[in-house]
């Protein structure tokens, strides 16, 4: 897919473009240029954030910058133009469209109108002006967004209408009219419009009404097609708010009146689902987006197993420290802690072991097994949680993966991890000790089927060489997909991770 268009008058168009395997998404987080500002071919224009990281995007071209077509924090769909440069010099810079929100609010004069009783007269006064149209250009129509496909998401309307009911005769209008009025009244609410054929509602809900003594003639449906719900019947047995605290608000005297009106709004308005004080919602988008899908996704596909040990890591802890101090072992300028080893330890089990580093293949009902071990190290980030992974970490020694595991979580925690280096994972180690917790029940990342939780390493009483002494334990934790992995097969992963740390010199003659 191109990138950009070129045309009559000298501009191109530069389009948002996919940074990463299968995105359809992403969202402006920086404009480092505006209109007016002279740009050179791959000068970085602004950052963008996908589902998986935080990535900078190089102009393709020499020229002036025309026209931002969107502003910071917009969510651009993948093709959609967001830049334009002049690059013959002719045409002149457009300055930026203010946001959505801002061209659609009101002006202050026309605050009164939208809050008074209104006459007719001041109807047309509400409505906001098109955001196209604020910068006095005609706006053009949206392209349509993709279309959900889950069950019960994308129907178009003309696709819901019911098949009309047969053998219910109408009801006469005068007879209608009457029962609609007493039961409204029964109920504390207004006489809805008079009913032609039988209300719709599904059997449970006909039930609840019958059982709490509500007509359902008499209740105003709110369900797409007029369908009533359960919460139609539960409005129609409460009392109406507002009749309660009518004579609270008539009866205050003149001097309150600016105090008890807006009380007064606030009394009559319907109930929210959330208090807007003390709760502050979140548009889910980006990283966290992605999480939320995958864990889902996850969490409800594979059959999830997890399975625990306790081990003595001292003599494990004792090496970190002898690694750090001695120039003997090549480790000198890298960092060195006890993830390194563990990590270590979980590759040597996975050597001992190669069928649990593997996938899943739902489409063609196959088990692939890798020769290659991706090592994923989950990393909790500003923006969210990311899990980039080690490049054939089964084949590096231990200053080699000492220094990549480095480079990992040092561009992790800048937000400057590419989304190649996230993909292809093959199993992953999540380090929740570093927060102070014991251990975890974690989520394996799609297209796994193992993952090691490391639990905070403490200094315990422990039988050691039998006598009760302080030693340093952590507890781990395995999870890993039942399709793949039989518990034989993970118990001896989870059993060999914990021998290596528990007696280190295993690494040379298992590794």
């Amino acid at each position: 897919m191109t990138t950009m268009t070129e045309t009559a008058s000298g501009l191109r168009e530069f389009k948002m473009p996919d940074v990463g395997e299968g995105l359809t998404e992403a969202e402006i987080l920086k404009w480092y240029v505006q209109p007016g500002d002279t740009v050179t071919d791959g000068q970085v224009v602004c950052e963008v954030e996908t589902a998986k990281a935080a990535v900078e995007l190089p102009i393709p071209y020499d020229g002036v910058v025309h026209e931002l077509r969107f502003p910071e924090g917009t969510t651009v769909d993948v093709g959609q133009v967001i830049i334009a440069v002049d690059v013959g010099g002719g045409a002149a810079p457009v300055t930026p469209a203010a946001p959505a929100a801002q061209a659609e609010a009101p002006a202050p004069s026309q605050a009164p109108t939208v809050t008074a009783p209104t006459a007719p007269a001041t109807a047309p006064a509400v409505p906001a002006a098109p955001s196209g149209e604020a910068g006095g250009t005609t706006a053009e129509p949206e392209p349509e967004g993709r279309k959900p496909v889950l069950v019960g998401y994308g129907v178009s309307v003309a696709s819901t209408k019911r098949r009309p009911r047969r053998g219910v005769p109408a009801q006469q209008p005068e007879v209608a009219a009457a029962a609609a009025a007493v039961n409204s009244e029964l109920n504390g609410h207004a006489a809805p419009a008079v009913p032609t054929a039988r209300p719709l509602a599904k059997p449970p809900v006909r039930k609840l009404a019958k059982d709490l003594g509500v007509d359902l003639a008499a209740v105003t449906p709110s369900g797409p097609d007029g369908i009533i719900t359960r919460e139609d019947v539960h409005a129609a047995v409460a009392p109406a708010p507002a009749s309660v605290q009518e004579p609270v608000v008539t009866a205050a005297p003149a001097a309150a009146a600016p105090v008890s009106a807006p009380a007064a709004a606030a009394i009559a308005a319907p109930a929210v689902s959330y208090d807007g004080v003390r709760e502050t919602r979140v548009p889910v988008k980006g990283v966290r987006k992605a999480i939320a899908a995958a864990m889902v996704g996850s969490a409800f596909t594979a059959p999830h197993v997890t399975e625990f040990v306790t081990v003595d890591v001292t003599r494990t802890m004792k090496l970190v420290e002898e690694l750090k101090r001695s120039d003997e072992y090549g480790m000198q300028g890298l960092r060195v802690n006890p993830l390194l080893l563990i990590a270590k330890a979980l590759l040597v089990a996975i050597k001992r072991h190669p069928d649990v580093n593997a996938s899943w293949d739902e489409a063609n009902q196959e088990i692939v097994r890798k020769h290659y071990v991706n090592l994923g190290i989950a990393a909790a980030t500003p923006r969210g949680l990311i899990v980039p992974n080690i490049k054939d970490a089964h084949a590096k020694t231990l200053p080699q993966l000492a220094e990549a595991l480095g480079e990992l979580v040092g561009t992790a925690r800048e937000g400057r991890t590419s989304p190649a280096a996230m993909q292809g994972g093959t199993v992953t180690i999540t380090n929740v000790g570093v927060f102070g917790v014991d251990t975890g029940t974690p989520i394996l990342n799609p297209g796994e089927s193992a993952i090691l939780a490391v639990g905070s390493i403490k200094l315990q009483p422990w039988v050691h060489k039998g006598k009760v002494k302080p030693r340093q334990v952590t507890t781990l934790a395995l999870s890993f997909d039942h399709r793949v992995v039989d518990g034989e097969l993970g118990s001896k992963v989870l059993a060999d991770v914990a021998a290596v740390l528990e007696q280190p010199k295993r690494l040379i003659t298992w590794g």
